[in-house]
Parts: structure tokens; sequence; C-alpha cells
């Protein structure tokens, strides 16, 4: 899942980079209001950890172009202001949780955790289609409940067309959500084709028909129907 951390402070941006990777998470930065307008203009993320004290702007009308544009994104605010007048506002604003400085990390991965399953599989740590199942917790994919072993990658893309089933996704979106803002060095999207070809076959040498279908000249899309 791509996370987007907007926060001021390196040392703490720093810190909760090192340890969401660790957990898993694709992280980008973003440590002003204005690198927070660009990136939410151009990208699309899981979730984005925003603070709301910034020294160009107000994270909350970050929070407010956000939700115009795409109102299902999953927004966490984390400041050091435990005011009952800004939680209200932020989650009036469309917030979906709230996070007083200083916390612990693993109370942040929790939230993170909380929002991801509320958000994309109605509260459960699990998606099933047909025999194929995915746990978001352990990071395991089963098929006919026997595990299949599948590289980061792949794992990450699998998941990523779960969270987006029946939905046609392009090169460019899917290159994008994996490899975030290092993605504007590549030169072309071929690997892209590479990984999909690689989870298809592993995918069928569990006896599993894959649901990844390419649609001519537009991309791929999971099929559930």
């Amino acid at each position: 899942m791509k996370i987007l951390i907007v926060e001021d402070n390196r040392e703490l941006s720093e810190t909760l980079v090192h340890y969401l990777k660790q957990e898993g998470y694709l992280c980008e930065t973003a440590y002003n209001y204005q690198s927070a307008e660009e990136k939410i203009n151009i990208y699309a993320y899981d979730v984005i950890v925003l603070d709301i004290t910034l020294p160009d702007g107000s994270g909350l009308e970050i929070l407010k172009q956000l939700k115009q544009k795409r109102p299902d994104e999953g927004v966490l605010i984390i400041s050091a202001k435990n005011a009952l007048d800004d939680k209200l506002t932020g989650l009036n604003l469309g917030a979906d949780d709230y996070l007083t400085k200083p916390f612990h990390l693993a109370e942040l991965n929790a939230r993170i955790q909380s929002l991801l399953r509320r958000k994309r599989f109605n509260g459960s740590h699990e998606i099933t289609v047909g025999d194929l199942r995915l746990n978001t917790a352990t990071a395991q994919v089963f098929i006919n409940e026997h595990e299949i072993i599948l590289t980061r990658k792949e794992y990450e893309l699998l998941l990523y067309f779960l969270s987006n089933r029946n939905r046609i996704l392009n090169k460019e979106a899917i290159a994008e959500h994996l490899w975030g803002d290092n993605i504007d060095m590549a030169d072309s999207f071929d690997f892209i084709y590479t990984h999909i070809k690689n989870l298809r076959k592993k995918i069928a040498s569990y006896g599993s028909a894959s649901n990844i279908k390419s649609v001519y000249g537009m991309g791929y899309k999971f099929v559930t129907e």
C-alpha cells in the first residue's frame, strides 16, 4: 500500500518512513504545503498521514482540496494540537482519524491498518476471490488453501489489482503505484508486463485460472464478474 507522509519535521518524517517501510508500505514524503499540494494533484495514495501545521500553509486546506478531488482517499491527521476544535474541523472536512503527537509508531501502524480495512476491504484482513485468498495482515496469498510464494512486487501488484477489482488499470498507474516517485526515471513500462506474466504463471501453477485480463490498448483488469 502506498502512503504519503506530509510532515515538516524531517527527523520525524524519516523515522515514520523507516518504520512504515519495514511494515511493508511504499512511502513518499512532503515537507511543506507546496510539495504536498503538488503530490496530491499528480498521484493517488491509499493513505495520507497529514500534519495540519505546515510552515507555508494549513494541512486542513490540503485535506479540503484532496476530498474535493478524491473523496474516498484515506486521511490520518497527526498533530501536536490536541484541541477539540482542530479535531472536529479535520473530521468534518473528511479526515478518517486523528492522532495526537507524540504517539507510538505501533499505534500509528494500527490506525493505518484499521483505516485500510475500512476503506478497501470492508473491515477485514482478508480478501477472497474464488479460490484465491490474500491476508493483508500476514502478507500471505493462498490458492485452494495452499500458500503461493510471491516476491514483494508480485504481492503488491496482486493486492493493487484486488483493491481495484473490475477496474481498468493502465501501465502508468500500476508503475506509479508500485514504485512511486522513482518511476519518473524509468525509460519504459515494459517491466510491468514481466511482473504480470510472472504473477499469472505462479497463480496458474497452483491450478487456478488467472483473473488478470489484458484490455487491448488500455491496460489490465482483475475480473471477478
